[in-house]
């Protein structure tokens, strides 16, 4: 580039902060009419709903602490605000308020448009096995809470707890199904509120073993991959030929045996049992799949441990297990705006094809978010070589 000459891309960000430009991919047009939908702007003078995000993003993008923290680093750049998308200074007051009274389904609602996006932008990833199915893992975290100060998330009779509830596409580790409930809702319940996709396949902990949900999966032509409980009553029907190199020590075709179980799930399922050559453990996989070769089983079943690597990865790195408010809506507007800076970070490395990981993306919009740049500017040319490995301390579910 001649020297003193501006690109294009210069040009256009002009001037705009670097939290400006992140704030620019967001489909706004979108958001509004999702706060017309529930009235989250009806009699509202200062701090809208689109502000209120805004500040609920800085604050998840900066690691900020408290209300007084969000406070006083806007209030550290009041010149810049304007440019930010405030109209006037933000009050910790204000902000607890909205918290408090704005409706938290306007942020789940638009947290689904921008999964919907990440999704179509993943689409094409390679996966870790060669499969054209959709792979969804299912599980839950657990986020502790004080009960005391969130009497209404009871969880036990000394301890209050918010689940959330999670379906995570594999090809890209976005969420497609979130859904936050107390602690006290069992897991399996969740099957009854998931809509069957048919092809894909639903890859589940022991947590989740409900004949009749499964068999509803199985009707709706979707295909699932689970453990066998230790006392599971079925009889063998048939067995395949096993490499038994391979760690598998037996395919089988079974049927159940107890009446409830039987009148539950009336067809035949796949008995696998994997004996791991490392730890010495043996895992018996149930599965509705007839065909898929029992090593492709075994492995669908590894590739769960991403959705505990994507609970892990949000804990770590965005705020939702210190919260701006004690209400249950102020509890779900938090973690629901959380997943939606979580997904808009990956479209936007998607978008501009950041050759970084996610973990890196946002510690250096952490520190840049005030800066007049371009936003490819904040990152090098060249690849990231800090990738941080699937089993290492610090989680990057984004590898290039």
């Amino acid at each position: 580039m001649v020297p003193g000459c501006r690109t294009p891309e210069m040009i256009l960000y002009a001037g705009k902060t670097l939290f400006a430009q992140i704030m620019d991919f967001l489909p706004w047009t979108t958001f509004h009419r999702v706060v017309m939908r529930y009235g989250g702007n009806h009699r509202i003078r200062t701090l809208s709903c689109a502000e209120q995000f805004r500040v609920m993003a800085f604050a998840q993008l900066t690691y900020r602490e408290s209300l007084r923290d969000i406070e006083a680093c806007l209030s550290a750049q009041a010149a810049k605000l304007y440019h930010m998308g405030f109209r006037e200074p933000i009050k910790r007051s204000t902000l607890a308020d909205a918290n408090e009274a704005r409706d938290w389904r306007i942020y789940a609602d638009f947290a689904q448009v921008l999964i919907r996006q990440a999704r179509e932008l993943y689409a094409q990833d390679r996966f870790s096995l060669d499969l054209s199915n959709t792979v969804y893992a299912l599980d839950s975290t657990t986020i502790d809470l004080c009960l005391s100060m969130f009497p209404w998330a009871l969880f036990r009779s000394t301890k209050a707890a918010v689940k959330m509830h999670t379906l995570l596409d594999l090809r890209g580790a976005i969420p497609s199904f979130i859904h936050i409930s107390n602690g006290k809702l069992q897991d399996v319940n969740i099957l009854d509120l998931l809509a069957p996709e048919a092809g894909a396949f639903y890859v589940m902990d022991r947590g989740y073993l409900d004949f009749e949900c499964l068999y509803a999966l199985h009707q709706a032509r979707a295909f699932f991959v689970t453990r066998a409980k230790s006392n599971l009553d079925a009889r063998r029907l048939y067995s395949a030929p096993v490499d038994r190199t391979t760690g598998i020590r037996c395919d089988q075709t079974i049927a159940f045996n107890g009446y409830r179980s039987h009148r539950h799930y009336p067809a035949h399922l796949r008995r696998i049992r994997f004996k791991d050559a490392g730890s010495g453990k043996t895992l018996v996989f149930l599965t509705n799949h007839p065909t898929l070769p029992a090593p492709t089983i075994c492995a669908l079943y590894k590739s769960r441990w991403q959705v505990e690597l994507f609970f892990k990865w949000i804990k770590q790195h965005l705020r939702i297990k210190r919260f701006f408010g004690t209400s249950e809506n102020a509890v779900k507007s938090q973690i629901w705006i959380a997943v939606s800076v979580y997904v808009l970070v990956a479209i936007i490395r998607k978008r501009l094809n950041l050759q970084v990981s996610l973990y890196t993306l946002l510690q250096i919009l952490s520190v840049t978010l005030f800066e007049t740049m371009p936003v490819r500017q904040a990152f090098p040319d060249s690849d990231d070589t800090s990738e941080i490995a699937m089993n290492s301390t610090q989680l990057d579910l984004f590898t290039c």
